[in-house]
């Protein structure tokens, strides 16, 4: 996860100070940079979004493979105290 994060942030420094070096006028590269400051702002939304989907379903699958290792447990221990098999 670091590295895809060290990725995006290189991503977006790289982009930034190539917009800031390129041969156009402050107010235009400002314009640019705010506009692809939004983009970015609605990716990484969507992306969120998505991360949090994903861990909510893999929390979700923990706690119902919990419940059922749980119960498993439980009922071969008690068939083992009574002498059941």
């Amino acid at each position: 996860m670091r590295l895809v994060f060290g990725l995006l942030v290189g991503f977006v420094l790289g982009v930034a100070v190539g917009l800031i070096l390129a041969p156009q006028s402050g107010e235009a590269t400002r314009a640019q940079l705010n506009e692809q400051g939004i983009m970015l702002r609605d990716r990484s939304s969507g992306l969120t979004n998505e991360i949090r989907a994903r861990a909510t379903n893999a929390m979700s699958q923990g706690r119902d493979m919990y419940s059922r290792t749980r119960g498993e447990l439980t009922e071969t221990y008690t068939n083992a105290k009574t002498g059941k098999e």
